[in-house]
């Protein structure tokens, strides 16, 4: 299943738009005006989060919102505009966790392309185990692997960067994971 089409209206002029190929060549059918003629591109969105860790165990957050309310998910939200992907995550880490850390490098990509979005974790280390949660979180809690809540993982990409960490940290090696969600 593919990424639904959301623009209805010229963001120039406001006219109703239609799908269809552009006059320019494109290959694609885009949100185009018959009105003023101008294309409209969508593109996919960031979401932008970190794998929060002390010792062995991760930190997670029970969700205060839907989608997924009182779900367990990875401190993690949509990137915002002048922001990089590691500054998103770690404002999205704060905001939901209140917890202090260090950022690490980026640990997994998730292309989930049937709702037009990229997930991008990164692994951070925790300098404290005291958390402060946002409106956004209802709970901030760490786990070990065993103790982990796995059937009630709000999103199939958390699920899938939390089974990379811990094969990874098994392993006692940490490489970029690419994975595409169905």
């Amino acid at each position: 299943m593919l990424h639904r089409s959301q623009i209805k209206h010229c963001k120039a002029c406001g006219a109703a738009v239609n799908y269809r190929l552009p006059d320019d060549g494109d290959t694609r059918q885009r949100a185009v005006c018959p009105a003023c003629q101008s294309v409209h591109y969508e593109n996919p969105l960031n979401v932008v989060g970190t794998v929060p860790i002390w010792g062995e165990k991760v930190l997670l957050c029970k969700r205060n919102i839907e989608p997924r309310f009182g779900k367990w998910t990875l401190p993690a939200g949509f990137m915002e505009l002048g922001e990089t992907l590691a500054q998103g995550a770690a404002r999205e880490t704060l905001e939901e966790s209140g917890a202090q850390f260090e950022m690490q490098e980026l640990f997994s990509i998730m292309n989930v392309v049937r709702v037009g979005q990229v997930h991008f974790f990164y692994r951070a280390l925790l300098t404290s185990d005291q958390f402060n949660p946002g409106h956004e979180t209802i709970e901030a809690r760490l786990f070990s692997e065993h103790e982990i809540p796995w059937e009630d993982i709000a999103f199939r990409t958390v699920r899938q960067t939390l089974q990379c960490y811990f094969s990874d940290l098994k392993a006692n090696s940490f490489v970029l994971h690419q994975v595409d969600i169905e």
